[in-house]
């Protein structure tokens, strides 16, 4: 018995320490795979966050042109597309604040340009008169008469200057009240048919005579259709006509202004509305005072204002100025 238990013993110590040896390779083994397993799965993922990690680290050095090239459908992928989303709109902004800084610019080399023609001018003509250099009161008249009309430039230039700047400072709020357009039109063209009719231009009205209500602010409406009108004066052909036509289209008053002009390109007629754009000197007319080539876009701000829609069609020389707002329903 003494010779037989330590064998027995002996034999399960040994035994024992085969099986511990071998779960323990076991699970060494299947930690090995499951590493490696792990390893391959992850890659792809970490080479992802890798590439994240990296646009967002160029975008972040001023890089706004990268973008993340994830076209997954994934997480990560919608985490790509937002990064992409961001530097794009950072972009715009970016964009956006150069043309601020662009048109600033433009505008002081606009504005120093445009009031040192007339101001020239009227500097020239007074002193011609300080220092009696005219042959007689006719030549005497005629040196006030070129200064008065130089300031009444200077006059116009500015105040299409101020109601610009006032326009697109983004605080401007609208007086509305509800009128008959068809009255406000007539007003507008009791005024406006004496200064035609000394350029030899007529003015037709095609309108029916009803109400026609709308909610809007009058002063800067007048102003939008003056410009329109002013406009039509100085780039119609002479002897001429302007018609000018308010009618109701479904739920809209349409109010246009039609003239005959010399025709213009398709890249001109876009740039009829941008500022400071000023036509052809073909097209214009000595004795209209030029503006800032501010009238359309001041006109398009202030539509835009109220809500409704400025445009223009044009044909072989034929312009139709249109402006289309919201029919307000008649009280009973």
């Amino acid at each position: 018995m003494k010779f037989i238990f330590p064998q027995i013993i002996a034999r399960k110590t040994e035994g024992a320490t085969v099986d511990f040896v071998g779960v323990a390779f076991i699970f060494l083994a299947f930690l090995f795979f499951f590493l490696l397993i792990f390893f391959f799965l992850m890659r792809p993922i970490v080479k992802k966050v890798r590439t994240l990690a990296d646009g967002l680290m160029a975008i972040a050095k001023g890089d706004l042109n990268y973008r993340v090239p994830l076209p997954g459908q994934d997480e990560l992928g919608e985490v790509a597309q937002n990064i992409n989303y961001m530097a794009e709109q950072l972009q715009n902004m970016m964009k956006r604040e150069r043309q601020i800084e662009t048109s600033k610019m433009e505008l002081i080399t606009h504005v120093s340009h445009d009031l040192r023609t007339p101001l020239t001018s009227i500097i020239g003509y007074l002193n011609l008169l300080k220092n009696d250099h005219y042959n007689d009161l006719e030549e005497h008249k005629r040196y006030i008469h070129n200064a008065f009309n130089k300031t009444q430039q200077m006059k116009k230039l500015i105040d299409d200057l101020f109601e610009y700047t006032r326009l697109t400072s983004g605080d401007t709020s609208l007086t509305l009240q509800k009128i008959d357009l068809n009255n406000l039109l007539e007003q507008i063209i009791i005024e406006f048919e004496p200064i035609a009719q000394e350029l030899s231009l007529t003015v037709k009205k095609d309108w029916e005579h009803q109400s026609l209500f709308a909610h809007v602010d009058v002063e800067k409406l007048v102003r939008a259709i003056d410009n329109l009108l002013m406009n039509a004066l100085k780039f119609s052909l002479k002897p001429g006509e302007i018609t000018v036509r308010l009618a109701q289209h479904g739920q809209s008053i349409l109010l246009a202004v039609e003239n005959w002009g010399n025709p213009i390109t398709k890249e001109q007629e876009k740039l009829l509305f941008e500022r400071f754009y000023k036509a052809e000197p073909s097209r214009s007319d000595r004795d209209v005072p030029s503006g800032a080539g501010l009238g359309l876009s001041i006109a398009n701000y202030i539509v835009e204002l109220h809500g409704g829609k400025f445009g223009l069609k044009h044909a072989n020389g034929h312009f139709t100025f249109f402006i289309e707002l919201l029919k307000t329903a008649e009280a009973k």
